[in-house]
């Protein structure tokens, strides 16, 4: 794993951290030195691989800044790109927690600050404070239901519906915005719909063409969100 250590003074302890999840606010002193024990932070540059499937699962990661990509590597050099990570995400919880090899690979997509905390001593933390285990559980939930929502979308709608929720899931869900900086690139963009680049590209242009989106580079605008919707409603 290639990455650079972060050695500045704000990466010395989980009790002085101003950049922590809010649910790590219930934590104690003690449950906070326990999740700091053998605790490391490394920044990654774009492209680089933050979590590789198939490996052990040993930390449980805090995504602090930048955007990573979470994606399945399938068969025949395929991926199954499922969702982005932002700034204040845990990653790799439910496998880290039972000792499972990782299912998942995670990749930059811009430079990115992770903490990598020790299975065993989140383990420790959530045994012993509920509250926070509670939280931990509504996060891991979300996470489910997004799967779920994504399974229907991906199994059950054409490439058009797929790619109007890919899109809505970039406005609505990540971005929160109708114009952004897209920071996949279009064969991510692909792999998030489940489809080969050239129906990604092909997609993108009828749907320029028809005033739905405007895509100038990496900077794409949503001009009509009701057509999106309309297609992803119907499939």
């Amino acid at each position: 794993m290639r990455g650079e250590l972060l050695k500045n003074i704000n990466c010395i302890h989980c009790l002085d951290c101003t950049e922590k999840h809010s649910f790590m606010n219930l934590l104690t002193h003690e449950e906070l030195k326990i999740l700091n024990r053998n605790r490391y932070s490394v920044r990654f540059k774009p492209n680089e691989l933050i979590l590789k499937q198939g490996l052990p699962a040993t930390h449980v990661i805090s995504l602090i800044h930048g955007i990573a990509k979470m994606y399945i590597e399938g068969l025949h050099n395929k991926n199954l790109l499922f969702r982005l990570a932002g700034s204040w995400q845990l990653i790799n919880v439910g496998n880290a927690s039972t000792g499972e090899l990782n299912q998942f690979s995670v990749t930059a997509l811009t430079e990115v600050q992770v903490c990598f905390i020790e299975a065993a001593n989140f383990q420790r933390v959530l045994e012993s404070n509920g509250k926070f285990a509670c939280e931990v559980i509504k996060h891991r939930n979300q996470h489910t239901i997004f799967i779920f929502k994504k399974i229907i979308s991906l199994t059950q709608k054409h490439m058009l519906g797929r790619m109007a929720d890919g899109l809505l899931y970039l406005t609505d869900d990540f971005y929160h915005t109708p114009s952004f900086v897209m920071n996949l690139s279009r064969q991510d963009l692909a792999d998030l719909t489940a489809m080969s680049k050239d129906s990604a590209i092909r997609i993108l242009k009828d749907f320029e063409k028809d005033r739905i989106l405007s895509l100038r580079g990496k900077h794409m605008e949503i001009l009509n969100k009701d057509a999106l919707i309309e297609l992803s409603t119907h499939g």
